[in-house]
């Protein structure tokens, strides 16, 4: 039987408010031609299938046409819940999808009842763990005394071993989870409880397959152990990733072999630095004009609407910072900077500090004449 393992797919997500919708609908719909050219059985998401608990319109009719293709080309779907999701809004008619071939598991208190399914050597076992945030998970797991994501995790792998011994089948299990080992990046959202967010890997041990959710770049934690990171990126950090996807094999014996499987890349991510003029003229940057940008400028004064200003030979730039070339001068507190200082005198460093140069004389008769008449205010 030949899985697809992917997982963190945030559909309705932006990047640095610009619309990623058309993007994510062509790389996750290009899953459906591996489904075809790879002669896949089954489609797991582990986690994250939205950005938003409460997706709008859009993300939902996108997410409902890839779901569609997946089915079309002959997979099964099986989907959890991360914690970007809403549990109970995916679960909804979870009933009914499942005799269509998508089965979304979504109840923590169904972790040890597995979606079945077969091939020629027999049953193969998979069992959907939805995000478990703690404070309720125990509750629902019913073991209250269990603190943090270890404790509930390690209750759910217990149900979940209960239920394997009673059959002859191969495993696979679906997890949203930080485990221990695994690289974070930017764009993750914390799970933190209590300063604590990871649980260890042997928490799965017993399984032939763990397919992990939550991280975004694709990670090997062990040979039956992976994330397959999100198919986009969704932050500068992740601009090396590569992303892709995981082609895992079960033979008669359990897991037979994992392939990584590429996937395109709709829009590239690049960080450029240096001087504004220096940027809009240089030919050397034509290579990346049409990616999504992250700018450093170097500048010894602050340049106005830099932004704009980059778009009109970048127009994907999104993102700008400022670090003058020889750093600035170390930083005070405001209240040590400010003490024993005239309004003149705070209103001139004010201006120094943002343009790092001192204001000219017709300027600072400006100031003088502004504060005069703030003072006459004041006394009337």
């Amino acid at each position: 039987m030949r899985f697809l393992h992917t997982s963190d797919w945030h559909v309705g997500r932006t990047f640095h408010g610009r619309d990623l919708l058309a993007e994510q609908e062509s790389v996750l719909s290009g899953l459906a031609d591996l489904v075809d050219s790879e002669r896949v059985d089954v489609v797991v998401v582990a986690g994250d299938l939205f950005d938003r608990a409460v997706p709008n319109a859009e993300a939902v009719a996108v997410c409902s046409r890839v779901l569609e293709r997946l089915r079309a080309a002959g997979a099964t779907v099986v989907v959890t819940p991360g914690n970007h999701d809403s549990a109970a809004r995916l679960g909804l008619f979870g009933g009914f999808t499942a005799a269509g071939g998508l089965h979304v598991r979504t109840r923590a208190a169904a972790v040890g009842e597995p979606v079945l399914l077969a091939d020629d050597h027999g049953p193969v076992a998979v069992y959907g763990i939805p995000y478990l945030e703690p404070e309720t998970a125990r509750q629902a797991l019913e073991v209250p005394d269990a603190r943090g994501h270890r404790g509930v995790l390690t209750e759910a792998m217990r149900r979940v071993r209960a239920d394997l011994a009673t059959r002859s089948a191969r495993s696979v299990v679906l997890a949203h989870a930080f485990v221990t080992g695994g690289q974070a990046c930017e764009s993750e959202r914390t799970i933190a409880v209590g300063g604590v967010q990871d649980v260890p890997a042997s928490v799965f041990d017993g399984v032939d397959y763990v397919a992990l959710g939550h991280l975004h770049g694709q990670q090997t934690l062990a040979e039956g152990m992976r994330y397959s990171g999100s198919p986009m990126a969704y932050s500068f950090s992740e601009a090396r990733h590569g992303k892709s996807v995981w082609l895992v094999e079960l033979d008669a014996g359990g897991l037979a072999g994992v392939e990584r499987r590429p996937l395109p890349v709709p829009r590239a991510l690049s960080t450029v630095s240096g001087g504004l003029a220096e940027l809009l003229s240089a030919p050397e940057h034509d290579e990346i004009a049409d990616h999504f940008l992250s700018v450093v400028l170097t500048d010894r004064v602050r340049p106005l609407d830099a932004l704009r200003r980059l778009q009109a030979r970048f127009p994907h730039a999104v993102h700008v910072d400022w670090q003058p070339e020889g750093g600035r001068s170390a930083e005070l507190r405001f209240a040590e900077r400010v003490r024993g200082r005239s309004d003149e005198e705070i209103a001139c460093c004010f201006l120094e500090d943002v343009r790092d140069e001192r204001p000219s004389e017709r300027e600072l008769a400006m100031l003088r004449e502004a504060f005069a008449a703030a003072a006459r205010e004041e006394a009337s």
